[in-house]
């Protein structure tokens, strides 16, 4: 009897230290899984904190590229009123040169210039400064281009400025 007593005491005390490793790995578990989540939100954390960075970026590029579309616009124009006589000075090719390297700098950085002229008009791409009533040209198509426009790494920084054609209507037809 005393030894069927010390059996179920040895037994009781089993199932107490059973219990206790049971409760001890389920928290170990607790714990690991605790881990594993907080490991998981700290690497979207980092993500998102990148892709923020990358954001910021690109806006502050987009920015400063919006800024000197005016400038690239001016040299082109500077370059096109030049007088024939004087185009072969070395000013003005200073000036085409400057030109040249703005626009190329530009592009390097993901700046592309939107093709207008007898294309459709696509109002993601252009802004239709004019609609003329005329036959000569396909409706919507474009006529000419008043002001170029630009994307900077496939989003519109830019629209082009367009001139569009349109059909004419009966009364402007009656009119001339």
């Amino acid at each position: 009897m005393k030894e069927e007593v010390e059996q179920k005491g040895i037994e009781e005390k089993l199932e107490q230290e059973v219990d206790e490793l049971e409760k001890a790995r389920a928290e170990a578990d607790e714990y690991l899984e605790q881990l594993q989540r907080s490991q998981a939100e700290f690497a979207n954390y980092k993500k998102r904190i990148e892709r923020e960075r990358e954001d910021f970026v690109s806006l502050a590029s987009a920015a400063l590229i919006a800024k000197l579309l005016p400038v690239l616009d001016d040299c082109e124009r500077a370059l096109q009123t030049v007088p024939h006589n004087l185009r072969g000075l070395t000013w003005v090719e200073g000036i085409a040169l400057i030109e040249r390297r703005l626009r190329m700098t530009l592009e390097q950085e993901g700046l592309t210039e939107i093709e207008a002229m007898g294309k459709k008009f696509d109002p993601e791409l252009h802004h239709a400064a004019v609609r003329e009533e005329t036959t000569e040209y396909e409706e919507d198509e474009i006529i000419s281009e008043l002001q170029k426009g630009y994307t900077l790494h496939d989003k519109v920084l830019r629209p082009s400025m367009v001139r569009v054609a349109a059909r004419p209507t009966d009364e402007s037809i009656e009119q001339t």
